[in-house]
């Protein structure tokens, strides 16, 4: 979720402001040389690529790695600006720009890297299926490992996830072997969950060592914890959603709970669109829910203000294999809030949080009842105590700078495998 802007704004200026990070507070211009000698420790790491400034799992790394220490050269064009959902761009012309903007960018990213002076590794940012094959050869002749943080398979994205074409499409098999050739351009290929590693170690026939994970977690400042959520006793419950409207996140089935509960007992509100726009609208007109609110979209700065209206918030309730392997921005963002939290149980889930977690309640996937039965038990409960001390902890874990740490300890690895090798 976010704001919407041009596509096509600032890219020009972008193309040329790659820029130069000794630290995450002081930013100076790219392509002054580097002040050596190089240190042992922390590593020297560049961050490359058209990698998306726009989405949080970007920001949360970069941040984290300045919190730990690691000194990072930024070398970036922006590419994606004003495109919030990739794999919804249609229309040749929209097809043309994005690719005229990468053949415009890789020349200067490429020139921009071999005139950098020497470092430990390159990390490569979402999305970089594209920009790690591109980079592949010329850290290759520098002799600098790659690691990739890939964070979702184009294949499974496309064909499984949300069942744009079949696994037989031509398409199906293309971007099946793009993600194949892109893992093997990386030393180590980085996702957000271990469960959705073991898949990526799988699918692409990776040898056990080359995938691992960090979590997304949540921006503190955008979702600084809340006081408590006040709910009067006797008044409905607010439950809200938000997030784009794609398979993965279950609409249907939150619907489908909010049409089996009272106007008195329960309020609903959901924020977002997308691919599965059109056929929650039907729904609704057919069976329409007086109690449930749809908002089409909100800033990405005003969704603690959402949270903060709320008295419970609502993960995600797909079926889908990708559904059990990765933990959405939705749930990391409302347990930094310190909001009660309703989402499906999975394996991804659980390298997170246990049955007993207090203000979490995982719930079976596509399960409208049991979805109805995890709010009533969190309605319980915020009814006898505070919320506002929920996930003390937990919120640690998720802070950008305990992401930095893990990252920053395996791009040490990968750097210290290259040079004892």
């Amino acid at each position: 979720m976010g704001t919407r802007t041009d596509p096509y704004h600032g890219f020009l200026s972008n193309l040329f402001s790659i820029r130069q990070t000794l630290s995450w507070t002081h930013p100076k211009p790219l392509c002054r040389p580097l002040e050596p000698p190089l240190s042992p420790s922390p590593h020297r790491v560049v961050l490359w690529g058209t990698y998306d400034l726009g989405k949080p799992r970007t920001r949360i790394l970069i941040r984290g790695l300045g919190e730990a220490g690691v000194e990072l050269v930024q070398c970036h064009v922006d590419v994606w600006s004003g495109i919030e959902d990739k794999a919804n761009i249609a229309g040749w012309r929209k097809i043309a720009a994005v690719v005229g903007k990468l053949i415009l960018a890789y020349p200067i990213l490429i020139w921009r890297y071999l005139r950098l002076p020497r470092h430990d590794v390159v990390l490569v940012g979402y999305l970089g299926h594209l920009d790690v094959i591109v980079l592949w050869p010329f850290a290759t002749l520098r002799g600098i490992p790659v690691v990739w943080d890939a964070f979702l398979s184009l294949y499974e994205t496309v064909v499984e996830d949300r069942q744009m074409v079949g696994p037989r499409h031509p398409l199906a098999w293309l971007v099946w072997a793009w993600d194949w050739l892109a893992c093997r351009a990386a030393d180590l290929v980085l996702l957000d969950t271990l469960a959705h590693a073991r898949w990526f170690q799988s699918e692409f026939k990776l040898r056990h060592g080359r995938t691992d994970a960090v979590f997304v977690g949540a921006e503190p400042d955008a979702f600084a914890p809340l006081p408590n959520a006040g709910t009067e006793t006797g008044g409905p419950i607010r439950v809200l959603f938000y997030g784009q409207f794609i398979p993965l996140h279950g609409i249907e089935t939150i619907v489908a709970a909010a049409a089996r509960t009272a106007p008195e007992r329960y309020s609903w509100t959901i924020i977002g669109t997308g691919q599965e726009d059109a056929r929650i609208r039907k729904l609704l007109e057919a069976h329409p829910i007086p109690h449930l609110r749809w908002i089409t979209w909100v800033p990405y700065a005003q969704l603690r203000e959402n949270i903060a209206t709320a008295d419970i918030c609502l993960g995600i309730f797909g079926q889908s294999g990708k559904a059990a392997r990765v933990i959405p921005n939705k749930v990391f963002q409302v347990i930094a809030a310190g909001r009660p939290l309703v989402t499906r149980d999975s394996p991804a889930m659980r390298e997170l949080v246990t049955s007993d977690t207090p203000g979490i309640h995982l719930v079976r996937a596509g399960d409208a009842d049991s979805l109805l039965a995890g709010i009533a038990e969190l309605a319980r409960q915020i009814r006898q105590s505070s919320t506002a001390a929920l996930f003390g902890s937990l919120r640690d874990q998720i802070a950008p700078a305990a992401i930095g740490r893990q990252l920053a300890a395996l791009l040490a690895n990968v750097a210290s495998a290259r040079q004892g090798g």
